[in-house]
């Protein structure tokens, strides 16, 4: 299934269901802790916190942990966002926030133009967010064109 079709059927479940289809399409899942990127050991679809070189999981341990940091992601859109969102552009910036996390959310240009009613303006600043340990990566500018389109929807 590509991504298109996962997320018309994450559509079928709402935000989380599109959010979710976002992250797990771009992080994949390893049930192994690895190092991302930039060093950071990571676990299941890109979780971070709290996680050593060596630890393990289950799926359904992967499925709880995914299901918990897509509810911090989009609660943290709804805390930062003072401006109503179709839930695709909310879908989105969960999947960019779950990516990022919210303090780089909350101070990025990105909010600001969100906020002041500059919608595409804003989504566009996605496409600026494909750097990590000061490198372009591929699989980063990818996932910006997927979540800038989804954040475009209806504009």
């Amino acid at each position: 299934m590509n991504l298109r079709s996962k997320i018309v059927v994450g559509a079928l479940t709402g935000v989380l269901g599109m959010t979710g289809a976002l992250v797990s399409w771009f992080e994949g899942r390893s049930l192994v802790a690895y190092l991302d990127p930039v060093g950071i050991p990571t676990l299941c679809e890109g979780v971070t916190k709290g996680v050593k070189l060596g630890d393990r999981a289950t799926h359904e341990q992967c499925d709880e942990l995914l299901q918990r940091e897509l509810l911090i992601a989009l609660n943290a859109v709804d805390r930062q966002v003072r401006v109503p969102l179709p839930d695709t552009r909310r879908a989105a910036l969960g999947s960019f926030v779950y990516n990022v996390g919210e303090s780089q959310f909350a101070s990025s240009t990105l909010l600001r133009l969100l906020n002041a009613g500059d919608a595409r303006g804003s989504c566009a600043q996605l496409s600026r967010w494909i750097y990590a340990g000061g490198k372009q990566l591929a699989g980063l500018v990818n996932r910006r064109a997927a979540e800038r389109e989804l954040c475009e929807v209806g504009l």
